[in-house]
């Protein structure tokens, strides 16, 4: 009889325990599966005490670490990290990026994998999410996310940004909006933001544009939609791509001279992005420069250091005399991205100005 009712017990505990596993995996299996892949920055960092946000060492943290420090994770995703590179992104090259959207675009052709998050530092992230937003060929999440800082910091920002990427990464909301930028409970488009402050927390902008939605709760709320093309609608391929064609940028300012640019050139420059004053204006020191930059067959785009606003074509300047480019809205950093990516396609000026209006 108390044989009986022992194996009896013991049976109803090996099914309770059954039913226990099962709900765990099947939970599990509803979790969407998120990459995270870790490129260093602040991130990353470690001052020397709680109260040190200015001269700490950035990328120290791996990405287990970096995972670890934030279990809470564990519980909106299925996680696994990788490591691709470990530096502060002031050091961000072509390299770092062709490497790193390659893999990207292997992880999102997997099926197993529903989204991506990338920790990176703040100097260059903008950069890099635009990069990605014009090369990564999937509609599936990509998200970049940083800190203000370091993880050793009192009220440290990489943990709950972190967070809020993840859950941003595996939502079906984010599905088809283009590479996104998760800081400061905050959604930003690849396109439009750029970092305005040099050390706050909230140093993420969209400033004329806006941030096109929030993070709350762990939930993402989207208020507007981004417009121009992106990720699988670009006519870019890096996959065969080992290095980018040179660009470069020349800053203008009360008494530039053509030195800048001289010297642009004659490094072997293939394209030249000018930061001019006000509406893209061309310095009268500097304009010959820049014609005869062009006369040797380097691709000249008109930007402007002002950071708001369209640089308008003919308007400070005879664009379609001179065989130049305008920027549209981008900034000086993100025209030369663009224009090196179109000098992989095509040289013609006229192509090359569609593909500013159009990206």
């Amino acid at each position: 009889m108390l044989f009986h009712q022992s194996v009896r017990a013991t049976s109803a505990l090996f099914g309770f325990l059954f039913l226990l596993i099962t709900a765990a995996q099947a939970h599990t299996a509803k979790l969407p599966n998120v990459t995270i892949l870790a490129t260093g920055g602040t991130i990353a960092g470690t001052g020397a005490t709680s109260t040190t946000t200015v001269g700490y060492t950035a990328a120290t943290v791996g990405v287990h670490a970096l995972i670890q420090a934030v279990p809470e994770m564990t519980k909106v995703a299925n996680i696994t990290g990788e490591q691709v590179f470990q530096i502060a992104s002031e050091n961000m090259g072509n390299e770092h990026w062709l490497l790193l959207a390659k893999r990207v675009n292997l992880l999102l052709a997997q099926p197993n994998v529903d989204g991506i998050v990338i920790t990176h530092g703040t100097d260059t992230l903008e950069e890099t999410a635009y990069f990605l937003n014009l090369v990564v060929k999937s509609r599936k999440p990509v998200v970049l996310v940083g800190s203000m800082r370091p993880s050793t910091a009192l009220s440290a920002d990489g943990p709950i940004n972190l967070y809020n990427a993840v859950n941003l990464a595996g939502s079906q909301a984010a599905i088809g909006k283009g590479v996104l930028v998760a800081m400061n409970d905050q959604i930003h488009a690849a396109r439009d933001v750029s970092k305005a402050n040099t050390t706050t927390a909230d140093t993420f902008r969209a400033q004329e544009l806006g941030m096109i939605g929030y993070i709350q709760g762990g939930k993402p709320f989207f208020y507007r939609e981004v417009t121009r093309k992106h990720t699988v609608d670009t006519e870019f391929d890096i996959t065969k791509l080992d290095a980018l064609p040179q660009v470069d940028v020349a800053y203008a300012y009360a008494n530039v001279g053509a030195v800048a640019v001289n010297a642009l050139v004659a490094a072997g420059a293939k394209g030249l992005v000018h930061a001019g004053v006000g509406n893209g204006s061309l310095p009268a020191k500097t304009k010959p420069a820049l014609v005869a930059a062009r006369e040797k067959g380097v691709v000249v785009v008109r930007s402007s250091r002002v950071g708001q606003g369209i640089v308008a074509r003919n308007g400070e300047a005879n664009d379609d005399q001179l065989d130049f480019v305008v920027s549209d809205t981008l900034s000086p950093q993100k025209a030369r991205i663009l224009l090196m990516l179109a000098l992989t396609r095509t040289s013609s000026t006229k192509d090359i100005q569609r593909i500013f209006y159009t990206y």
